[in-house]
């Protein structure tokens, strides 16, 4: 019977001190309370001790966290209403901060992170957001990482998914679209005829200081024609025997009678 009495204290004694024990992997930290007030460091990685009810642990995951900003609607600059989500990567770089400064910091930084969205996305023009990616990106993960900074949270990256536009918008952009591929075909196709033109000049100056070039030129055609089996001829004809055979048919007319 003593043995019993003194066995069940050791094994009281023994089954609290293994339940003391706690193991935190390599990416987690373990911030302790002792009677309420928080340890200068807090405890990990490897095994450790927590003394309850005397010691408090709150298990903090160092790794970064992915997490997706549901979609907002936003009003931007040029008043044109877009629906915008994002995602946002981050991750715990104080543990001690994350714990004492915010209740819920990963519910603290996704209300942040849809505020931010709005407000910064709203400051833009629409051509700005869908053209600007990359910049609207760091601007972002600077302000969110304003924001987050105090609490122990790194926002490390930032990314504007999904841009949603109303049918009528994206009917609008693309008449813009398509106005605007055929203005360039309008400039290429002129600058191609104003190519074209400065060539012709230089071959009629050629042909002015050579007048049989117009010759082989004639016979190169009728060349062309023939090789095609086709059994029309074409005679060509200087415009200025037009003018010619007009004044001829005036000067054989005579003056006009007055009456």
């Amino acid at each position: 019977m003593p043995n019993f009495e003194i066995l069940i204290p050791v094994l009281i004694v023994v089954v609290y001190l293994l339940s003391s024990i706690k193991i935190l992997a390599e990416y987690e930290r373990g911030v302790v309370f002792r009677l309420g007030r928080v340890l200068s460091q807090p405890k990990g990685p490897g095994v450790i001790l927590v003394f309850a009810p005397i010691d408090r642990m709150v298990r903090i995951s160092l790794r970064i966290e992915a997490m997706e900003v549901p979609a907002q609607d936003i009003i931007t600059r040029d008043n044109v209403t877009v629906k915008v989500n994002a995602v946002v990567y981050f991750r715990v770089v104080d543990p001690s901060k994350a714990v004492l400064e915010v209740t819920n910091f990963l519910y603290a930084t996704s209300q942040v992170s849809q505020t931010t969205l709005r407000s910064v996305l709203g400051e833009v023009e629409l051509d700005e957001l869908l053209s600007q990616r990359e910049k609207l990106n760091l601007r972002l993960q600077s302000v969110l990482d304003q924001h987050t900074g105090p609490w122990g949270v790194k926002v490390t990256i930032v990314e504007v998914k999904q841009v949603d536009l109303a049918d009528q918008m994206i009917r609008a952009i693309a008449r813009q679209a398509e106005a605007e591929r055929e203005r360039r075909a309008k400039i290429i196709h002129a600058e191609g005829e104003y190519i074209a033109a400065e060539k012709l000049a230089m071959a009629a100056e050629v042909i002015q200081k050579q007048p049989a070039a117009i010759q082989l030129r004639y016979l190169q055609t009728l060349v062309e024609i023939g090789s095609e089996k086709n059994t029309t001829v074409v005679f060509p004809m200087p415009i200025d025997i037009f003018s010619n055979i007009s004044r001829v048919i005036e000067h054989l007319a005579g003056p006009k009678k007055e009456g």
